[in-house]
């Protein structure tokens, strides 16, 4: 290993007691090839194998929650007890290559196609349109109070299952999201109309997770949560709404909180000094308080080390892992520059990506670096 990446292969150990070897992440991404009916399929674990070789923990694809929080073809499910055994044989096989196995814990609302929810009931917040592509319902109370039983119940599972923690999906513009986002919330009871009633859905998650792990895990086990900064919309989610939400999540003693992004460089839009990057907005605000993930067009060993080097913690990649399973494995062995950048199309075997994702990949431009 060229000396100056030692940083990122030194050891981490959580507030929960979670050591993971390294400040590698594999960041959550949706694969399309869970079975059906959301349980674990071979092309799932053909493809997250070769992908979880020296990373300090894999984060899986979300899994819902519930029937109705179903937001992709081939999503894997963690809503019923049936689910168990196939969770277990992913977090055995993440395990088996020397990584922690964090699943991610979402419910998509109004970002969940009508065809693969019960009866086309597609649920939110409030009564609102996708852009114009469908409607959504708003929740009654009593639902409200049972996606968040349901988070918890989703924990309880996945302890069974032997994962060494879960991440909260509160971003991205699902369910979560759309309970603190007043684009999406126009509630008027104690689930919204301000926002400190706007951060009661997602505080009320945290609680109800952390009480399925005091209630259920023998061992340590973590809890992270997944936010987006900011909102492109207005009214939407600034900067400063999501200065108020994590100080509040830092109140929680979280794990760590992952800043989901497509660019880690990326700038302020509104709410905060637009000449400063969120990540360092964010760090500044409550990284001496909680651990940062920091995600997006992490591309290089050089630039993976630059994040550690301005005071995040730890890093994760999708993208790049996806094009170069062995991406952790190179820069430790010293062969970073050996670090593939695009998928060919005439190596398709090697990757072991699974059908629908290849599709994904080869038709949607621009997403994963791609050439035939």
């Amino acid at each position: 290993m060229n000396p100056k990446y030692k940083p990122l292969f030194e050891s981490f150990t959580f507030r929960s007691g979670v050591t993971i070897d390294n400040r590698i992440a594999v960041a959550p991404m949706t694969h399309y090839s869970s079975n059906e009916d959301g349980t674990i399929s071979e092309a799932e674990l053909d493809y997250i194998i070769p992908r979880s070789k020296e990373m300090g923990m894999v984060i899986t694809a979300c899994a819902n929650v519930t029937p109705d929080g179903k937001a992709f073809s081939g999503q894997p499910a963690i809503h019923d007890d049936s689910n168990i055994a196939g969770l277990k044989r992913l977090a055995q096989a993440i395990q088996a290559q020397g990584s922690k196995a964090i699943v991610q814990i979402h419910h998509g609302g109004i970002e969940c196609p009508a065809e693969l929810v019960p009866n086309q009931d597609v649920v939110a917040p409030s009564d609102v349109s996708d852009n114009g592509k469908q409607m959504a319902r708003a929740l009654t109370e009593a639902e409200v109070e049972n996606i968040v039983k349901a988070f918890g119940e989703a924990t309880r599972r996945a302890i069974e299952a032997g994962f060494d923690g879960v991440e909260i999906h509160g971003a991205n513009g699902y369910l979560i999201q759309q309970f603190y986002s007043p684009k999406t919330n126009q509630r008027t009871d104690r689930w919204g109309g301000s926002d400190e009633k706007r951060l009661a859905f997602p505080l009320a998650i945290v609680d109800e997770v952390k009480q399925a792990i005091a209630d259920h895990a023998k061992d340590e086990f973590l809890v992270g949560y997944r936010l987006s900064p900011e909102e492109p919309d207005t009214p939407g989610l600034t900067m400063t709404e999501t200065f108020t939400l994590v100080d509040a999540l830092v109140e929680k003693e979280l794990d760590y909180l992952h800043i989901s992004l497509m660019d880690v460089n990326s700038k302020a839009r509104r709410g905060a000094d637009p000449t400063r990057t969120r990540m360092d907005l964010l760090n500044e605000r409550v990284g001496h308080k909680v651990p940062l993930i920091a995600v997006g067009s992490i591309h290089s060993a050089d630039d993976a080390l630059a994040v550690i080097e301005n005071g995040i913690p730890l890093v994760a990649m999708g993208r790049e892992i996806l094009v170069d399973p062995d991406w952790a494995v190179k820069v430790k062995e010293g062969r970073e520059k050996q670090i593939e950048t695009v998928i060919k199309g005439t190596d398709k075997e090697k990757y072991h990506l699974p059908e629908p994702l290849w599709q994904a990949i080869v038709n949607t431009p621009g997403w994963v670096p791609y050439k035939d």
